[in-house]
């Protein structure tokens, strides 16, 4: 089997990435809820946080790829603030699909090499299509 352009696929850095979740349980009771699934593999993630991305929790249900996806995003998104968010995902879309440089956000360069899985990139987009949903309901959920 041929390696993908950036290296191994599942490297012991990627693949550490999804030990980090247990460090954002999800929040039934936060007013900010959102939740994507990817259409190509089937891979969820619930999203919930009071302001800013603090405290952020999540639910994932999704292979490496997401679950380091997800990691990645909890990692950063703090730094963020919802104006950040707007654009970032149809970034991460271009980027995937090598229409345009890597966006700017930390460490996204730790999953270069899923881009030469077109299959996958629906569950890099996870953490950042719920972070819209949850952005984009008025007032939050509940």
């Amino acid at each position: 089997m041929t390696r993908p352009p950036g290296g191994a696929l599942y490297s012991p850095a990627f693949l550490a990435l999804a030990v980090e979740l247990s460090r954002y349980p999800y929040d039934e009771n936060a007013p900010r809820q959102g939740e994507a699934v990817s259409r190509t593999c089937g891979s969820s993630i619930r999203i919930s946080f009071h302001d800013e991305f603090r405290p952020l929790g999540l639910q994932v249900t999704a292979c490496a790829v997401g679950q380091a996806a997800a990691a990645i995003f909890a990692r950063h998104c703090g730094a963020r603030d919802t104006a950040d968010m707007a654009g970032i995902t149809d970034a991460i879309e271009r980027w995937l699909a090598g229409a345009s440089s890597m966006p700017e956000w930390p460490e996204l360069e730790l999953l270069e090499p899923a881009r030469a899985y077109p299959g996958r990139h629906g569950a890099i987009l996870l953490p950042w299509r719920a972070a819209a949903d949850a952005l984009g309901k008025a007032g939050g959920t509940r």
